[in-house]
């Protein structure tokens, strides 16, 4: 059975070694995901100083549960620093996690939206009883709908609809990706240093 997931690799804003452990896992997980089957994709990357510290990958297969439980967690990469040869430390940190999809705002597809038109109410005459001038227009993936019946005119009424249909939806998408990208940020802020899940030695990242 295939299975998607998305999972976010980060630096917790670490130092430039641990953006660089965040480029060495996504490759062996990549290399992994090859050998087993899975298709890994890199959905979108934030960088720093040209590596990055953020890097959110889909994976698609059969059996990616089981690929994602080996890797989610904290990740240690034991290796002198390639960046300051007389820095004592040798442990660095990332963090692998579960998150959404990147979300893009997308055109308003007319393909997905039903009309329905109806009886206009209030004032207006008897022009308004007798003609079904309102317009309810409804964006079936979402299920978001708007009426209007601000003119006389069906088809005005109608293109006002979906000016304000596609205004509701940018609106919503908006959301969406603000708390996406809360998640991510509180994800990138929130890396834990104690068990390892795996442990990686060496530039050549072995490993151990």
């Amino acid at each position: 059975m295939m299975e998607e997931m998305y999972l976010q690799v980060t630096s917790g804003r670490g130092p430039k070694e641990c953006n660089l452990a965040v480029r060495l896992v996504v490759d062996r997980m990549s290399s992994e995901a090859d050998k087993n089957g899975v298709i890994l994709t890199e959905m979108k990357a934030e960088l720093l100083e040209g590596l990055p510290c953020s890097i959110i990958v889909r994976l698609t297969g059969c059996d990616v549960g089981l690929f994602v439980e080996r890797w989610r967690g904290t990740i240690c990469w034991v290796c002198k620093s390639p960046f300051r040869p007389l820095h004592k430390r040798k442990n660095w940190f990332v963090e692998i996690k579960s998150c959404h999809p990147p979300t893009e705002e997308k055109a308003l597809d007319l393909k997905d939206v039903h009309f329905q038109s109806m009886r206009s109410s209030g004032a207006g005459g008897q022009h308004v009883n007798k003609v079904s001038s309102a317009i309810r227009a409804t964006h079936r993936p979402s299920g978001v709908s708007v009426q209007v019946m601000d003119t006389r005119s069906q088809l005005q009424n109608k293109e006002i609809a979906i000016e304000r249909l596609a205004e509701r939806l940018e609106e919503l998408a908006r959301a969406k990706l603000h708390v996406a990208k809360e998640q991510q940020w509180r994800n990138q802020l929130e890396v834990k240093r104690g068990l390892a899940k795996r442990v990686f030695h060496g530039q050549k990242f072995i490993e151990q």
